[in-house]
């Protein structure tokens, strides 16, 4: 069976619908068990499985992970959300859709100090949607719009789902903040164009230059946040981990001590959630690298690079192909699931056709971002549907246009890497094991 038949029994689990620490824990057991030559016979040989979950524990950027959950739990008790909303409703009043591009701007700019797409989504379509319906944008419209600006947190830097492909693959996590950018800023593009020929006439005012003022002076700091976190990184000031941490510090300085929205005593609740979320997702993901570790000693993905390149000899039938795939596969499973399980096999096949991983990795983001939006298991939509109080099948209606037009943006990041590599000169970082 081999490596074919990792395939087989993840394809076998999905459609079981088993968890993911079901279908980590049996893909680990196959490979342990059935894989090495010879196979694994003696509990003493465990010691190898043992060393593999502390050489996967060791690694600093898995901190982040938490820290950056933390500090979108932060603002979103807080009134960052709130203060970022009211300057993107000022600046944009006299602009047709104004108040639908505040919308989609407030979410790009959330994202990149949440870098989590249901926490964007709960903290800015919480309150905008309010404003939306009652500014007589039709309710459809509205939903579709929030409830796909909430999946900017996952390609707009910083992006936990980016952090995981860095960790599993090997590549900068820097590198892939750059590179979501230009990814990122198409894809707003194309919501606020769509927001324009949707709604271009609804709810349109005027320049209004104290509340401008106002907006500036009370959301200044909220506003600045994105550009320290990410201007550290970005300049090599600091690291993605350490870009964590100060994100959780100033969220904590700006909200308890200067815009006085959280109490001391809220903070041991806000740092329950969150650990309430990670629980799981650490043990899945240290037992997810160190089934990568024990694939790349055993020269799995290698094995299967080999036995594409004789079924398929063009880039461009492969993207084709892994497109298609990946688009199914966030149909059926969230991204953290299908980042952990397919990534290590698919990026090496990618670089086998002369495919930049970092490039390979914003394309498997955003075909993933796509599944938040699709049925049975769009993250995005049961979240959209209970913020909003919309029954799921109208939330469904609502997002399948912009579904269209993020197919056709995932088609020019496809194709066009420099969409995603111009800022790093076209080149990035190698994998390292």
């Amino acid at each position: 069976m081999g490596s074919w038949g990792i395939l087989l029994l993840l394809l076998a689990l999905i459609l079981l619908r088993q968890p993911l620490i079901v279908l980590m824990g049996a893909i680990t057991v196959y490979c342990y068990y059935f894989l090495p030559d010879p196979p694994l016979e003696s509990f003493q040989e465990l010691n190898s499985i043992i060393g593999d979950l502390f050489f996967a524990g060791d690694k600093e950027i898995l901190l982040a992970i938490p820290l950056f959950i933390i500090a979108g739990n932060l603002m979103t008790h807080g009134s960052i959300a709130r203060r970022l909303i009211r300057i993107a409703q000022a600046m944009t009043a006299p602009i047709p859709a104004g108040l639908a591009i505040a919308g989609v701007f407030s979410c790009g700019i959330f994202a990149a100090i949440s870098g989590s797409s249901p926490v964007t989504l709960i903290a800015i379509g919480g309150l905008m949607y309010p404003s939306l319906t009652k500014a007589g944008y039709p309710t459809q419209f509205s939903m579709g719009l929030l409830a796909s600006g909430g999946t900017l947190g996952i390609i707009i830097p910083p992006s936990i789902p980016m952090i995981v492909y860095a960790i599993m693959v090997g590549v900068s996590v820097t590198d892939l903040f750059i590179a979501g950018i230009g990814p990122g800023i198409l894809l707003m593009s194309l919501l606020m164009i769509y927001s324009v020929f949707r709604a271009g006439n609804v709810g349109r005012g005027k320049w209004d230059w104290a509340e401008i003022r106002t907006a500036w002076k009370e959301g200044v700091l909220a506003l600045l946040m994105p550009v320290v976190i990410l201007g550290g990184i970005y300049s090599g000031f600091f690291t993605a981990t350490e870009s964590a941490a100060i994100a959780v510090f100033y969220a904590i300085l700006v909200e308890v001590f200067i815009h006085k929205e959280l109490s001391f005593p809220k903070i041991p609740k806000i740092m329950a959630e969150s650990a309430e979320m990670l629980g799981i997702l650490f043990l899945i993901l240290i037992l997810a690298v160190s089934l990568n570790k024990f694939m790349i000693e055993n020269e799995i993905p290698q094995n299967l690079v080999a036995t594409m390149s004789e079924l398929i000899s063009s880039p461009v039938t492969f993207l084709i192909g892994v497109n298609v795939l990946l688009l199914i596969v966030g149909m059926f499973m969230d991204i953290m699931s299908a980042i952990l399980v397919l990534a290590p096999l698919l990026a090496p096949m990618a670089v086998n056709y002369g495919i930049n991983p970092v490039h390979f990795g914003i394309i498997m983001i955003v075909n993933l971002e796509i599944g938040y939006l699709t049925p049975p298991v769009g993250v995005n939509l049961f979240v959209a549907s209970g913020i909003f109080k919309q029954p799921l099948g109208k939330v469904i209606q609502s997002v399948a246009p912009i579904v269209g037009l993020f197919l056709i943006g995932l088609m020019l990041i496809s194709w066009i890497p420099e969409i995603s590599l111009g800022l790093l000169g076209g080149e990035a970082a190698a994998p390292t094991p």
